[in-house]
């Protein structure tokens, strides 16, 4: 089971990543300050970092140059409300593996969360996902129905993605919401309806089961 640092001082999305991670069978620990999470990177008990950029005690940009500096080779994840060319350039040039804006959509984090992880050699786990006839692979980002290869759009992908690791359970659209559209969603949106309504075409209609008063259930 994979470890990974959330290093956020933003109380609401660092419980909303963390809560997403565990839910996604990885074990995630939330540090809220840089000089903290520079500590914590170090220890070697950790397999990833997501890092915010806007810390105080030290900014994300000096935890990255601190551990290029001390030969770490822990991938990064950088996560912040600064989206400039010049920021996302700066996060890669100083080390950061990968770099996403916020606000953004829980399903593309830890997408990219499992590719980092695989590109260091680690095992992730569900990497196809099934009920009845209907396959996703995860790691290309494909869909099956059958042998029939489907085409769905990324947000697509995600809502089945999140369904099936979760299959059997009933999740509410608020769930859905905050997983598939981030934690900027509106709860009064009926955009999960519409996408399941999308999923239902493309993918047989007996995928996804409404439960009354709560919200979606596949398989």
């Amino acid at each position: 089971m994979s470890r990974i640092l959330v290093v956020e001082d933003e109380e609401r999305i660092a419980s909303f990543v963390a809560k997403g991670l565990r839910s996604e069978g990885f074990t995630p620990t939330v540090v809220s300050d840089g000089i903290t999470g520079l500590d914590y990177a170090l220890s070697g008990q950790f397999d990833l970092i997501v890092l915010d950029i806007g810390l105080p005690g030290m900014d994300g940009y000096t935890v990255l140059e601190r551990l290029r500096e001390e030969r770490s080779t822990l991938p990064v994840i950088v996560l912040t409300a600064r989206d400039s060319v010049t920021d996302t350039v700066a996060a890669l040039e100083g080390g950061a593996a990968d770099y996403m804006s916020k606000p953004f959509r829980f399903a593309e984090l830890v997408a990219r969360v499992r590719l980092r992880l695989r590109a260091t050699g680690q095992t992730v786990v569900n990497e196809d996902l099934a009920a009845g006839d209907v396959r996703l692979d995860v790691r290309s980002r494909r869909a099956f129905v059958g042998d029939r290869e489907v085409d769905l759009s990324a947000r697509e992908f995600a809502l089945a993605e999140v369904l099936l690791r979760h299959r059997g359970q009933a999740l509410s659209r608020e769930q859905l919401l905050s997983h598939v559209w981030g934690y900027d969603f509106d709860p009064g949106s009926n955009i999960v309806d519409v996408y399941v309504g999308y999923l239902r075409k493309k993918l047989g209609p007996e995928l996804v089961t409404t439960v009354r008063g709560v919200g979606y259930r596949a398989g």
